[in-house]
């Protein structure tokens, strides 16, 4: 038996909104068909996807699952995302090496500092 991952399901208010923020931010593509729900990829033809869902309530309390990213110049790529609308948050990671952020619908995600080499 195979268990293939393919997508994380982002709850939205306005799913095409976030999903053009999120294409913009990852430079991924969308591959949906019109009419359907948005999904990002970071190609056409690898996994796993984004995949956007409209829900009727906002967000109200830190996300319970979140996306790590790993750039080669954090202060470059949190100053990147802060001008295409990211913010920063407060969950209580006080004086960490990362950088927490959130999208325009508030969902955290997090900017890792460069890997360690030994």
């Amino acid at each position: 038996m195979t268990l293939e991952w393919e997508q994380v399901v982002v709850d939205a208010l306005d799913p095409d909104a976030l999903a053009a923020w999120w294409r913009e931010a990852l430079g991924w593509v969308d591959i949906s068909e019109p009419g359907d729900e948005p999904e990002l990829r970071p190609t056409p033809d690898s996994l796993p996807g984004l995949l956007f869902v409209r829900v009727p309530e906002p967000k109200t309390v830190k996300d319970r699952l979140h996306l790590d990213f790993r750039p080669d110049d954090q202060a470059a790529e949190v100053a990147r995302l802060e001008a295409l609308g990211a913010v920063r948050v407060d969950v209580g990671q006080a004086d960490a090496s990362w950088v927490v952020l959130a999208d325009p619908e508030g969902n955290e995600f997090c900017v890792l500092g460069s890997r360690r080499t030994s």
